[in-house]
């Protein structure tokens, strides 16, 4: 058996138990965040939840904010993989209406479960959403989507344009202070685009 060569500018590939532990302590902090929200979040307090060592998870993620950061990353990664190569109509195979229906509801689900670490990024640096690799990665696929559905119009400024309203902020004010249901603000999404 011939060994695998690392490529350059990749990531090597992670031994199981590593793989095993890092999903351990991803599923733990995403609990205590769910149950307690992101305060509760503590080396120790996410080493008691995934039962192990709280050495393991700083040789892992070395401290609280690059936890945290990770498991952005984490349901990020998964959200991809869902609207790249999952089943319709998020992913490939379904109209392209329906497809950007359905990706807007899913980034509005993503908000709203993950709504105090996003706010708490958000307000560090509101403009840095606009660089990002999710961002960039989102606005691309719905440029797509609105290029096949209105091929005369500006993709890229609809697209923009369509995500907007897409922020912590907005979603914070809509399902905590003004008391909205996330059906309710889908509900609204569907106005937005039968307009």
């Amino acid at each position: 058996m011939t060994p695998e060569l690392p490529v350059i500018g990749q990531t090597p590939p992670e031994r199981s138990d590593a793989a095993r532990n890092r999903r351990k302590i991803l599923d733990a902090a995403a609990r205590l965040v769910a149950e307690e929200g992101p305060q509760a979040v503590t080396m120790n307090a996410v080493a008691h939840a995934a039962g192990m060592g709280v050495g393991t998870v700083y040789r892992r993620f070395g401290d609280v904010s690059r936890l945290l950061f990770a498991l952005l990353d984490d349901g990020e990664q998964r959200f991809q993989e869902a609207f790249m190569t999952g089943p319709p109509p998020l992913g490939p195979g379904a109209p392209p209406a329906e497809r950007l229906r359905a990706f807007l509801h899913a980034v509005a689900d993503r908000i709203v479960e993950q709504l105090t670490i996003m706010r708490a990024a958000e307000a560090a640096s509101p403009k840095a959403r606009y660089s990002s690799g999710a961002y960039l990665t989102m606005h691309t696929h719905v440029a797509m989507l609105v290029r096949q559905l209105r091929p005369e119009e500006d993709p890229t400024v609809l697209a923009h344009l369509l995500l907007a309203p897409f922020v912590p902020s907005l979603f914070e004010h809509l399902t905590v202070e003004q008391d909205l249901t996330p059906d309710q603000v889908k509900a609204g999404i569907d106005g937005l685009l039968a307009l």
